[in-house]
């Protein structure tokens, strides 16, 4: 099988090529098209293959991780929404829940009230109702009223149409309904319905849910119909699939339709290629460390695999969402954030970013403000010819230039202003990690830290010094991981069904009906994608809560019927989670089973793992020795530094730093007072030295 991963960042495109027959991999880079950057997907494809003399009628699969819907609402350019919901509850999407966002503030931006998705005006609503027990009819839908707002939503000239309605979650039958009219009055409108999207309860998260799909769905779609013309275009006829937030790809049919799946795909697809990496080094214990451009994504994995994200801690932009997303904490700190003095007088680092245009001074693109990156040059802890393997020559004149001016308004020196901004980024980015780990009762010393992104090397070995982490794997292709993860997943699709019942009173019948029928959907859609039956698994969740509690943990259950005896282990279980996560559980509550879940996935063709071929000396991959400064012995000192190519390091040899190795998708930095070892499988791995 021939693979391309391509994943699209704020700064670069990365591109990832494996051949699981011949046993190849290649890599590429390039800046990213920020205009259209379906253009920079394929115009990589197209480099890679001329570079390596690759036929690219031969490429089996695309797998592709784009942040287009996630910038959308980063943004807030999005299109022009409009809502039908029911009579009565319009203002449901503005007034939102009790819960403010900051308690205490009263200068807080509430961004459903300050930057609604769909302005009151174009919220419209019709009469109809539905039962909350059973869905039952309680109120006929008037569908003229419908024909009447969707014709008003036409002429106010709305691109995208949500409807929203009470209970839906529970029957859908009004949605439905509506939505046939709206094709029928208004087919150029991109058209959401929430039970589709998102069918459960909580009307302000499922309407938000929904509009967030309508605000991004038409940019969304007219870069995957793009896509797919650019790379027939190309005569490039392999299958595509995107990356999704749950983990899982999913097709360009299914993405066009609910583009709300693909928020934080770049992201997930980092958490996965950082899981990979600790299979490749038997570890199951780790913390993601993505640090790009713009920003840093850290994520945890265990021996149960990546944490998802639960109802109360899924935001984007602080919109709540209601779909499957794996548990990722991002801040605003990469290569091109940018330091300043506030107006306070504070030094501060981000989260504003130089992005790619025109990125840091030592770019040469007409940066003028001081960055990470301009720090690090500033440092010698990026060479000046050999970044991106030697095919972009670094300025460091001009990084020099920034960082003094800087250290001006400071009163230090160069070489401290630097070192100031790299202390100040890798705290902030320490206090991520301890929010996901520390927070939440874990301890960060019993984890790897999975280190990757353009600038996640330069950073790791700091940040695991700050948080007593003792080890750091560095991945074979750290600058493109993302790229790498995609290449390490399945076809995957998730449904959900809310259902009510108490550990006192459940009804097994009604649950095996609901289970099997979320099964065979998902079965049928699975078959529709040209997934092989003996292809296809999938997995039960029940989301379950204490009754009276407002939010839910998600328990497994078995494949099999459920049965009077085994949902009493799924109770128990639920137990045991619930003193996981909280410190304490109550046998004698009840126990509200809420909603029913089903994953399933289509096994897809996957990157191999594969020993390394063996190497050369130490001596043989010694690029140089040249002086970084580095905090030595309580000092900031220049430090001679032995420099290193990766792709030449012999295997299974201890080194002790200082060191830098070059690679063309990123460096890594070892500091003094640490060692490592480059491992069978391609891991770089770091002992911190602090915690030996």
């Amino acid at each position: 099988m021939r693979l391309f991963g391509v994943d699209v960042g704020g700064t670069f495109t990365d591109v990832f090529y494996n051949d699981t027959e011949k046993h190849q991999t290649f890599i590429h880079k390039l800046p990213t098209t920020l205009d259209d950057p379906s253009v920079g997907v394929i115009n990589g494809i197209l480099e890679l293959s001329q570079l390596y003399d690759l036929e690219v009628s031969e490429i089996d699969h695309v797998f592709h991780g784009t942040t287009i819907g996630t910038n959308a609402i980063l943004e807030f350019d999005g299109a022009k929404t409009g809502m039908i919901t029911t009579a009565g509850y319009k203002d449901i999407l503005h007034i939102g829940r009790h819960q403010r966002p900051e308690n205490y503030s009263i200068m807080q931006d509430i961004p459903w009230q300050h930057r609604p998705l769909i302005q009151r005006r174009n919220r419209k609503t019709v009469t109809e109702r539905m039962g909350p027990a059973k869905g039952e009819v309680i109120e006929k839908l008037n569908e003229e009223e419908v024909r009447v707002a969707v014709n008003e939503l036409k002429e106010q000239g709305v691109d995208s149409i949500i409807v929203g309605f009470l209970f839906s979650y529970i029957n859908p039958e009004h949605e439905e309904r509506v939505v046939e009219i709206i094709k029928e009055e208004y087919p150029e409108a991109f058209i959401t319905s929430s039970s589709n999207v998102s069918p459960q309860f909580r009307e302000f998260e499922r309407f938000t849910t929904a509009g967030l799909n309508g605000f991004i769905g038409p940019k969304v779609k007219n870069y995957v119909d793009n896509l797919s013309k650019g790379l027939k275009d190309a005569s490039i006829t392999a299958d595509l699939h995107i990356m999704c937030s749950n983990g899982g790809v999913a097709t360009p049919e299914n993405i066009a339709a609910k583009p709300v799946n693909t928020l934080l795909s770049g992201p997930a697809a980092g958490v996965l290629g950082g899981a990979y990496a600790g299979t490749l080094s038997e570890r199951n214990k780790l913390i993601t460390f993505d640090i790009g451009g713009t920003s840093a994504d850290i994520g945890i994995v265990t021996e149960q695999g990546f944490g998802e994200a639960s109802a109360r801690d899924t935001w984007i932009a602080g919109y709540p969402v209601m779909v499957p997303m794996i548990d990722i904490h991002t801040i605003g700190a990469g290569g091109g954030s940018i330091a300043y003095i506030d107006e306070g007088g504070l030094f501060k680092v981000g989260p504003k970013s130089a992005g790619s245009v025109p990125g840091p001074a030592c770019y040469g693109h007409g940066g003028q403000l001081p960055t990470v990156s301009d720090a690090n040059v500033v440092l010698g802890r990026l060479d000046q010819e050999n970044f991106l393997g030697g095919e972009m020559r670094l300025h460091t004149e001009e990084a020099h230039k920034v960082i003094g001016e800087l250290a001006e308004k400071l009163e230090l020196s160069k070489e401290e202003t630097a070192e100031g901004i790299l202390r100040i980024l890798n705290n902030n980015m320490a206090n991520a990690i301890r929010e996901k780990t520390v927070q939440k009762g874990a301890d960060p010393r019993e984890f790897s830290l999975v280190a990757f992104g353009g600038a996640g090397p330069l950073h790791a070995v700091d940040v695991a010094r700050e948080l007593k982490i003792p080890e750091i794997i560095i991945p074979p292709y750290p600058g493109i991981n993302s790229a790498t993860g995609l290449l390490t997943t399945d076809l995957k699709y998730d449904v959900i069904k809310t259902e009510f019942m108490l550990s006192n009173s459940v009804n097994l019948s009604i649950l095996n009906e609901d289970f099997n029928a979320l099964e065979e959907g998902l079965k049928q859609q699975l078959l529709e994608d040209r997934v092989d039956e003996q292809n296809i698994t999938m997995q039960r969740f029940a989301e379950c809560r204490y009754i009276g509690q407002g939010y839910e943990l998600r328990v497994p259950l078995p494949e099999d019927e459920l049965t009077e005896g085994n949902i009493e282990d799924v109770f128990e279980l639920f137990h045991d989670m619930h003193r996981n996560e909280y410190g304490h559980s109550f046998y004698d509550t009840p126990i509200e089973v809420v909603n029913i879940r089903v994953t399933g996935s289509g096994k897809m063709p996957k990157l191999r793992k594969e020993l390394m071929k063996e190497r050369g000396t130490l001596a043989e991959a010694l690029v140089k020795k040249d002086d970084v400064t580095f905090r030595h012995n309580g000092e900031l000192q220049k430090v001679e530094t032995a420099h290193y190519q990766r792709e030449l390091l012999p295997i299974g040899e201890w080194v002790e730093g200082p060191a830098i190795i070059f690679q063309k998708d990123t460096t890594t930095i070892i500091p003094p007072g640490n060692k490592f070892i480059l491992e069978e499988y391609g891991n770089l791995i770091i002992k911190v030295g602090d915690v030996l």
